[in-house]
């Protein structure tokens, strides 16, 4: 059974930093593609980040050069690191894993971004 568990949203200053962790059971991220999404008030999900199994990643353009997708094998855990948030970036962000064409999701964690 895959689990995803989100923590360490919460509420930061705009130019505040935040890192959201993804742990993983029932999936082994290391060699299987990890996402984030992000879900905010009246809009569709959309696609922040990804990792690759070889370990490539990539970024929409929205938060390019200032979020970083990463994993650490040993606790089986992708993260988010954030840095210089936007009021734009307030969502509810997700953790998504693929394993054998099937997509499996996390609760959710918010962020909430001040101006």
């Amino acid at each position: 059974q895959v689990q995803l568990v989100e923590s360490g949203g919460g509420l930061v200053q705009a130019g505040g930093s935040l890192r959201l962790s993804c742990a993983a059971s029932g999936i082994i991220v290391s060699i299987n593609a990890m996402y984030w999404f992000r879900q905010a008030p009246g809009k569709q999900r959309e696609w922040v980040a990804s990792i690759s199994s070889g370990g490539s990643t990539m970024y929409a353009d929205s938060v390019k050069g200032r979020f970083t997708i990463s994993r650490d094998n040993d606790k089986n855990t992708v993260y988010l690191q954030m840095n210089n948030l936007k009021p734009e970036d307030t969502a509810v962000y997700y953790c998504r894993g693929t394993l054998q064409r099937n997509n499996y999701w996390g609760q959710g964690t918010q962020v909430t971004v001040s101006s």
